[in-house]
C-alpha cells in the first residue's frame, strides 16, 4: 500500500537513548535483572510476567530505548487493551524521550514520532496495515497485557498476522492465566509431565516477590456477609446469607442482590469503606478510593450514595464516555476522595494514590479479580497498605487468600479420572468479564428481582490468614479493623490484626451467647488459622456432607442446617476452624451410629 510506505522524509527522529534514561531514575532490581537477561540474547520473542504495580511499562520502555539506540529496530508499536492505556503508554514514553502517537489510524507516520500505540481491537480491524508497517521498517512490538490477544479467535489471528514479520516482540502481562484455552500469539507453551501445555514465561516477578521487595503494597481484604432476599423468575421468594452453601445460580442471585443499590448492603459497605479511607488519609492525605461497579446504572447510584456519605461528589468513569480518560487523569493528579468506574480502570490504569477499593461487581474470574486488585497495590513509599472491601463469596475469598499464587495459561483441558474433559466452571464468567457492553443483558435482568439486603462485617483476610468475627456495621468489632493505620509494614499489620482479634475474642468471652469454641483457649494462645487451612476444613466438611447425602438422600442444604442446629454457629463459609471441626466430628458421630 502506497499510503503506508515510509519515505526518507518520514524517518523517526534520532534517539538519544542513554541521555534520556540518565534522568529517568534507577531501575528496580527485577527490572534490571530481566533487562540483563533480555540483552544477553535479544530474543525475537520475550514474555515478561510481572505483578500489577511492579513497573512493566518502565521495563518495556527501557528495552525499547536500548534497541532504538543500538539500531536493532527503527520503530516501536505498542498494543494495549484500551484507548486510555494507549495514551498512558504515550505519556510514559515521552518522559524518557520516546515519542509515541496514540491516535494513529492509517497512512504515513509523522516524522516527529518513534512509533504508534494501538488497541487489540484496532489491530483486529486492520491487521494488514500493521503487517505492512512491520515489513517496511524494523519494528519492536510491545504487546501489553498480551492475554487479551486471546480474547477471541479472530483477535488472536489478527495479532499474529499483523506482527509475524516484526523484528522483535516483547509480551507483557500481570496475569498470564485465562479461563479458556484460546492460544495466545507469540507465547511459548511447554508440555508438563501430565501432558498439559502451559504458558512459559522468560521472566516472572510475582506478587509475593514484589511484596517482599517493597515494590507493591500489602492488601487487607475486608469481607462483608449479610442476609439477602430475592424473587426468582418463577415467582419464588428466596432468603439466604452470603457465603453459605448454595447452588451456582443462587450464589449469583444473592451476590447481585447485595450489589443492588436499592438494598442496604451497598450503603453500609460504602459507609465502612469511607470510614476506612478517612483513617488512611490521616497519614496519607491524598489517598483515594475506587468502586468497581457492574454497570452504568449502579455506578451512578453508588456515586449518589457516596456524596451523601462523604459530603463530596465522586468522579464517575463510564467506559463509553468520551471524557473518561480525562476524568481518570484529573482524579489521579488531584486529591478527591472517591472514583466510581465500570470495568475501565480494572486493568492497567495507573492511579498510584488509590488505597481503598470496593469490589462491587459480580465478575468472578481470577484474571479480572487480580487485575482489579492490582489497581490498589502500586506502592509510592514504604509502609503503605491497601484495603479492598468485598462480599463474602467463596470464590472471591479463595482469590483473596491466594494473592501470591503464580498461575500459567493452560492450553489443554486437564482430564478427569473418568477421561472426560474437566470443563472450567468460570468460562461463562470470563465471557461476562470481557463483554463489550456494560449494562446487564436482558436474560440477566429478567432472571430474578432483588428485594432486600443487609450487611454484616464478616472477616479480614491478610497474607493468607483470616481474622475477625461477625458484627453489624458500626459496631465496636468492625471499628477495630477499620481503624488500622494506613502506614504499616506487613509484619506490623499481621501483629495488629492478631491483637484486634484477641481483643474481640476476649470481649466475646464475657458474652453469655458467645460460641463455646472461642472459650476453649485464652485469646493470646489461639493460633492464627490460615485461609488454606480453613479452605481444607470446608472441603472436608462438604465432602462428608455429600457422602451423607448419598447415604440418606437428604439434600446438602438440609444436612448443613441440621449440623448448624446441632453444633451452633454461622454458615460454613463464615464458620471458624473450631466450628467446622465440630461439624465434621458430628457427622462422624452420626455415621458411626448408623453403621
Amino acid at each position: 500500500m502506497s499510503n503506508t510506505t515510509t519515505t526518507a522524509s518520514h524517518l523517526s527522529p534520532a534517539f538519544p537513548a542513554h541521555a534520556a534514561w540518565g534522568t529517568a531514575g534507577k531501575l528496580r532490581a527485577w527490572q534490571q535483572s530481566a533487562l540483563d537477561r533480555y540483552l544477553e540474547t535479544t530474543p525475537r520473542d520475550y514474555l515478561a510476567v510481572a505483578t500489577p504495580g511492579a513497573g512493566k511499562t518502565t521495563f518495556a520502555l527501557r528495552i525499547a530505548s536500548e534497541l532504538l539506540h543500538r539500531h536493532v529496530v527503527q520503530q516501536i508499536t505498542v498494543v494495549a487493551p484500551t484507548e486510555h492505556l494507549k495514551k498512558q503508554w504515550a505519556e510514559a514514553a515521552a518522559r524518557i524521550g520516546i515519542r509515541i502517537d496514540p491516535d494513529y489510524s492509517a497512512g504515513p507516520l509523522s516524522k516527529d514520532y518513534h512509533g504508534v500505540a494501538l488497541t487489540y481491537a484496532g489491530v483486529g480491524v486492520k491487521p494488514m496495515l500493521h503487517r505492512n508497517r512491520c515489513e517496511t521498517r524494523k519494528t519492536l512490538v510491545i504487546l501489553d497485557e498480551i492475554h487479551h490477544a486471546g480474547d477471541s479467535l479472530s483477535w488472536g489471528e489478527a495479532v499474529f498476522e499483523a506482527f509475524e514479520p516484526a523484528t522483535r516482540r516483547l509480551a507483557l502481562t500481570g496475569t498470564p492465566f485465562r479461563s479458556d484455552t484460546n492460544p495466545i500469539p507469540f507465547v511459548q507453551y511447554a508440555e508438563g509431565s501430565d501432558g498439559v501445555r502451559r504458558s512459559s514465561a522468560d521472566y516472572t516477578y510475582g506478587y509475593g516477590d514484589a511484596l517482599r521487595d517493597g515494590v507493591v503494597r500489602p492488601v487487607i481484604f475486608l469481607s462483608y456477609s449479610g442476609s439477602m432476599r430475592w424473587r426468582t423468575k418463577a415467582g419464588d421468594e428466596i432468603a439466604a446469607r452470603l457465603g453459605e452453601p448454595m447452588t451456582k445460580d443462587a450464589i449469583s442471585q444473592a451476590w447481585r442482590t447485595a450489589l443492588d443499590p436499592r438494598g442496604d448492603w451497598m450503603p453500609n459497605v460504602l459507609r465502612a469503606a469511607d470510614k476506612r479511607l478517612t483513617e488512611v488519609r490521616k497519614q496519607i492525605p491524598d489517598a483515594g478510593a475506587l468502586v468497581i461497579a457492574s454497570d452504568h446504572e449502579a455506578a451512578r447510584a453508588y456515586a449518589k450514595m457516596l456524596r451523601e456519605i462523604s459530603g463530596q461528589g465522586a468522579t464517575v468513569v463510564l467506559s463509553d464516555d468520551a471524557g473518561a480518560s480525562k476524568r481518570i487523569e484529573d482524579f489521579a493528579s488531584g486529591d478527591d476522595r472517591w472514583m466510581v468506574a465500570v470495568r475501565m480502570v480494572s486493568e492497567g490504569v495507573d492511579v498510584p494514590r488509590l488505597a481503598v477499593g470496593v469490589y462491587a461487581t459480580s465478575i468472578s474470574t481470577p484474571l479480572f479479580f487480580a487485575q482489579a486488585v492490582g489497581r490498589f497495590v502500586r506502592s509510592r513509599r514504604r509502609g503503605e497498605t491497601a484495603s479492598v472491601f468485598l462480599p463474602t463469596i467463596p470464590m472471591l475469598m479463595g482469590f483473596a487468600g491466594e494473592m501470591e499464587a503464580e498461575r500459567d495459561h493452560i492450553l489443554d483441558r486437564p482430564k478427569r479420572d473418568d477421561g472426560e474433559e474437566n470443563l472450567h466452571p468460570e468460562e461463562d464468567l470470563l465471557k461476562e468479564a470481557e463483554r463489550q457492553k456494560d449494562e446487564p443483558g436482558a436474560d440477566e435482568q429478567m432472571s430474578f428481582e432483588a428485594l432486600e439486603s443487609e450487611a454484616t462485617f464478616d472477616r479480614v483476610l491478610f497474607d493468607g490468614a483470616e481474622f475477625g468475627m461477625q458484627a453489624h456495621p458500626g459496631s465496636e468489632e468492625e471499628d477495630e479493623y477499620l481503624g488500622i493505620p494506613g502506614l504499616l509494614e506487613p509484619d506490623q499489620v499481621q501483629m495488629l490484626l492478631q491483637r484486634r482479634q484477641a481483643k474481640q475474642i476476649a470481649r466475646s468471652r464475657r458474652r453469655p451467647d458467645a460460641e463455646a469454641d472461642l472459650l476453649e483457649k485464652p485469646a493470646e494462645d489461639r493460633p492464627v488459622v490460615t485461609h488454606k487451612q480453613l479452605l481444607e476444613l470446608r472441603k472436608r466438611l462438604n465432602t462428608m456432607v455429600a457422602a451423607w447425602h448419598h447415604r440418606t438422600g437428604k439434600p446438602h442444604g438440609v444436612v448443613h442446617t441440621e449440623l448448624r442446629k446441632a453444633c451452633g454457629g454461622p454458615p460454613s463459609a463464615e464458620a471458624t476452624a473450631g466450628q467446622l471441626e465440630k461439624r465434621i466430628a458430628k457427622l462422624q458421630e452420626w455415621a458411626t451410629r448408623m453403621a
